[in-house]
């Protein structure tokens, strides 16, 4: 399938004008990385505690943010999460100084004094594992199964009260108890009385020290540093060495980019994050050697056509594959990126962010740094050629001597030479 025929566009006439934009745009990402905005690291590198709750009612975050700085995190991070109707909020707090932990257990503290003080020292049936009420229940017996029957059975009940929590988020009103497979009204009964309906629930609770997260921030940049790396000795050895040149230029061209746009919208940096930038690469790399390879088909086609020409033939042979990929991936990572949510929208703006610059890079800056190696490589064969050749020293011959009378025989006994006269 091709959208475009027969297409004779010059893409390395400005090359210059593209590389220097290029370089521009960089120059203004590692300002952004390096400078105002920085990267927003997740727990995962920087360490501490991320709690995602979801409230009953809609929490007042000017109010969360009061109720942790009383409770000595000031520089908690508090954001909504989800869908607005979901009530959902993300709270992210440093490490406790001195510890290896984070403070999770003195938030959520703070949180019931100030949102479940009316039920306090009642167990919370949103926050109670499987095991704490399956013990319960097996203690009091409320269906009368008796005692060796009471723990597997209970167990089973514990684990669908637990199963349709994670189902709806949040107990709001006990009679959706009756949804949970097993659970009979004496069963249902016996928690009402001994339990409460906190006004919220934790979705989710991630501790990560702070060793661990920058061990893993360092292990994820050498990740995407030894990807380009491998690729680039790859494509040496399967194409050239201009070509490789031309693909990590273009690799760490799309990185740094990318990854200064990520730090400008301030989107959340973590291990997910990591794959995205590795998944970036990879697509990065893939469109790059379709062109290399017709590069290289072309050249064994014509080899006195000049390289530049032979580049912008094999760009306009592959633009209609470039864009047909492109457009269909695109479309994907673009749907993620404004239908996928909170949690992956990270993920989704790399890739489609990506894929962009990606694209672009492929054309305009792997072509040129290609063309502009071999023509460096040309240039200096050309001057070893021009070079004077050196002097060869002459060594002197050793003098002859002359030859010994009788060609160097000894004269007979008994003969002796007349002179004259």
């Amino acid at each position: 399938m091709e959208i475009l025929r027969e297409t004779n566009i010059d893409f390395l006439k400005y090359r210059r004008f593209w590389v220097t934009f290029s370089v521009l745009v960089v120059i203004a990402a590692i300002v952004a990385i390096a400078g105002g905005g920085k990267l927003n690291e997740g727990i995962d590198f920087s360490g501490g505690t991320q709690l995602t709750l979801k409230f009953r009612e809609r929490p007042d975050i000017q109010a969360l943010r009061d109720i942790a700085g009383n409770a000595g995190f000031r520089e908690a991070i508090i954001q909504r999460f989800g869908d607005a109707d979901h009530h959902e909020v993300m709270l992210r707090i440093p490490i406790v100084e001195g510890t290896e932990e984070g403070g999770g257990a003195d938030l959520l503290a703070a949180l019931d004094a100030r949102f479940n003080a009316e039920a306090a020292g009642q167990p919370d049936l949103n926050r109670t594992g499987s095991d704490a009420l399956g013990a319960l229940l097996t203690a009091r017996d409320p269906d009368g199964v008796g005692a060796m029957a009471g723990p597997a059975h209970y167990e089973g009940v514990a684990d669908a009260i637990a199963a349709l929590r994670r189902k709806v988020g949040l107990f709001t009103d006990w009679s959706q108890l009756t949804g949970a497979a097993g659970v009979s009204p004496a069963a249902a009964s016996l928690l009402r009385s001994e339990m409460r309906l906190g006004s919220f629930a934790v979705l989710s609770l991630e501790n990560v020290g702070p060793q661990v997260g920058a061990e893993l921030r360092q292990r994820g940049m050498m990740a995407v540093l030894f990807s380009l790396l491998a690729m680039m000795v790859y494509i040496w050895i399967r194409f050239e060495l201009s070509f490789g040149i031309g693909a990590i230029v273009s690799g760490m061209h799309d990185v740094l980019v990318t990854l200064g746009l990520f730090a400008l919208f301030r989107f959340e940096f973590n291990l997910t994050t990591i794959a995205a930038f590795l998944a970036l690469v990879g697509y990065s790399i893939n469109d790059t050697v379709v062109i290399f390879d017709r590069v290289r088909e072309n050249r064994r086609k014509n080899r006195t056509l000049p390289l530049i020409d032979q580049i912008n033939r094999s760009i306009n042979q592959t633009l209609s594959r470039t864009i047909l990929t492109s457009g269909t991936t695109l479309l994907a990572s673009g749907s993620l990126l404004l239908l996928g949510g909170e949690v992956i929208r990270g993920f989704a703006f790399v890739m489609t962010v990506g894929i962009i610059v990606g694209t672009y890079s492929s054309i305009f800056i792997a072509s040129p740094f290609a063309l502009l190696w071999e023509q460096y490589r040309g240039r200096k064969e050309k001057a070893a050629e021009k070079a004077p050749a050196a002097p060869a020293k002459v060594t002197p011959a050793a003098p002859k001597s002359a030859p010994a009378p009788n060609g160097g025989r000894p004269a007979p006994a008994g003969k002796r030479r007349r002179g004259r006269g």
